[in-house]
């Protein structure tokens, strides 16, 4: 049994039949609902289950929403609740304090250089205060390996290990071995550059921060400071 149209209720035969928008039409029946054009399934626009044209289809729109009294219930309500919620996220976390930092190499040797600093400001200031304000000289007071900072209240100290300039280049024989785990750009003559990974030779322990050895993929040989490798 053929279909009714849905503009005309008529009859549709297969030969002018459209279906489209869950309906049948006549293809001259299918035209827009303001205009009354033609249409076809390539320039119709369907809005709830009728066709338009592209002129004429409908706009949509954002409803205004009412400032009514229940609706500025509804909003304060909302905003209390954010407030609650977020009192009891910031109590939560209060006591947790700030997330660690990564105890690096690098970070243990720079915390190590400034608690020798506080350490020597810390003698100086006792011994002025002993002394009447005369003071004695820092050089006493001085820990070995490092050099002793400026009393400029802006000074900028290198976080790198400072060398003893007393210790003597050991040989370069008979060390051990040790792996480079970052890469290090030599900053003195004496110094050598190697990159991570790299393999370190002939390995003398100077003090507590500096080694003497050779990398092997150089060959070049000097200064490195010891909290960049770590022994094979």
């Amino acid at each position: 049994m053929n279909p009714l149209c849905s503009r005309c209720d008529k009859v549709v035969y297969p030969t002018e039949k459209v279906n489209c928008l869950d309906k049948y039409w006549h293809k001259g029946c299918f035209s827009c609902e303001v205009c009354k054009m033609t249409l076809n399934m390539k320039n119709y626009k369907g809005f709830d289950k009728k066709p338009y044209c592209s002129q004429h289809y409908p706009k949509t729109s954002f409803t205004i929403v009412a400032d009514t009294p229940e609706n500025l219930r509804l909003k304060q309500q909302s905003k209390m609740q954010s407030q609650v919620l977020y009192k009891e996220e910031f109590e939560k976390s209060k006591g947790k304090g700030f997330s660690a930092v990564a105890d690096t190499p690098e970070m243990q040797r720079v915390k190590k250089m400034q608690d020798q600093i506080s350490n020597i400001k810390y003698h100086e200031e006792f011994e002025k205060s002993r002394m009447g304000g005369e003071g004695l000289p820092t050089d006493n007071f001085t820990s070995p390996g490092f050099q002793q900072p400026t009393h400029s209240p802006n000074f900028n100290y290198d976080p790198q290990p400072v060398r003893s300039a007393a210790a003597p280049p050991p040989p370069s024989s008979g060390g051990k071995c040790f792996r480079a785990v970052y890469d290090y750009a030599a900053a003195d003559e004496d110094e050598v550059s190697f990159a991570d990974g790299d393999l370190i030779v002939d390995v003398q322990q100077i003090d507590e921060g500096w080694m003497f050895g050779r990398v092997e993929r150089t060959g070049m040989q000097g200064m490195l400071p010891s909290n960049y490798v770590q022994p094979i």
